[in-house]
């Protein structure tokens, strides 16, 4: 039983993956769309976070594409799988999602405040944190939902229902 459930978890962690991948991609449409009605600059924080986590010091200006990319695309995957696992365990729909999102922000936010190149978010303007809010929960519910599409919750447990 034991060793079934397991293979079933990182099932769901591997389609989950799949699913942060739409996450992002959906993520990133939108992010292009407000860009070019916004005029907002690409962010490179993405990019100077993972060069600080490998050990680089980055600078504060513009940052090659391609690390902002394997953050931005790794992230999304690395927390796909976490959704997946949810979809699987049962923690599934729009609160799931809603609680994705929060999980989404949390975990660039300690990245990017742990390595030193981010600010705390309630430091920024109002503006730039409701973008980076609308476009971390376009991710989690666009993953949320293909993840609960996909992912059957075969692995839900009854157990656990009362305090005692």
């Amino acid at each position: 039983m034991a060793s079934t459930r397991s293979a079933g978890l990182i099932r769901a962690a591997g389609v989950g993956v799949l699913c942060g991948i739409a996450g992002v991609a959906a993520m990133t449409a939108g992010e292009k769309l407000e860009q070019a009605i916004t005029s907002r600059p690409n962010s490179s924080t993405p990019a100077r976070t993972l060069l600080a986590l490998l050990g680089r010091r980055p600078g504060d200006g513009p940052q090659p594409a391609v690390w902002n990319h394997a953050m931005h695309w790794g992230t999304g995957a690395l927390l796909g799988a976490l959704r997946g696992i949810w979809a699987a365990t049962g923690i599934r729909g729009p609160i799931a999602s809603a609680t994705h999102t929060v999980v989404r922000l949390a975990f660039d936010q300690t990245l990017e405040n742990a390595t030193g190149v981010g600010a705390p978010p309630p430091t920024w303007p109002k503006g730039e944190q409701a973008v980076d809010l609308g476009h971390k929960a376009v991710y989690s519910f666009v993953t949320g939902a293909v993840a609960d599409l996909l992912i059957a919750p075969a692995l839900e447990s009854r157990r656990g229902r009362t305090s005692h």
